[in-house]
């Protein structure tokens, strides 16, 4: 089971009625993706990829397709634990609960940049 939005449904129809006729051939077999060769991309093509347009994009961090799933964005905007855990694949939930330590450095830290009590030097006493 993947999580996918309606757009990405339709980039994928696009994908299959324009893009894909084009480059695959009788021995592409049944993959979703091919790529420009007409074959399968092999396991770890689309990590390459994505590396190599990082870097010349000028990031200055390392690039993997790990980077469109990260668990911590994921926590950010409300995703359950357990889900994550399940689309992540991790077989123990503590590997999963490390991400939720990184969620609660950045809700600390928004907390300190822009809630009004954090920003007052107004005491109660």
């Amino acid at each position: 089971m993947v999580p996918i939005s309606s757009r990405s449904c339709e980039w994928i129809a696009f994908y299959l009625s324009k893009v894909r006729p084009r480059i695959s051939f009788i021995h592409s077999g049944s993959a979703l993706f091919l790529a420009n060769n007409g074959k399968r991309f092999k396991p770890n093509k689309l990590s390459d990829m994505v590396s190599r347009y990082v870097k010349l994009a000028g990031i200055k961090r390392a690039g993997s397709c790990y980077l469109f799933r990260h668990a911590t964005s994921m926590l950010d905007n409300g995703a359950d634990i357990r889900q994550v855990q399940e689309m992540l694949g991790h077989a123990d939930i503590s590997t999963t609960q490390i991400y939720t330590n990184v969620s609660r450095f950045k809700l600390a830290e928004v907390y300190g940049k822009s809630h009004p009590s954090a920003l007052s030097d107004e005491s109660i006493f």
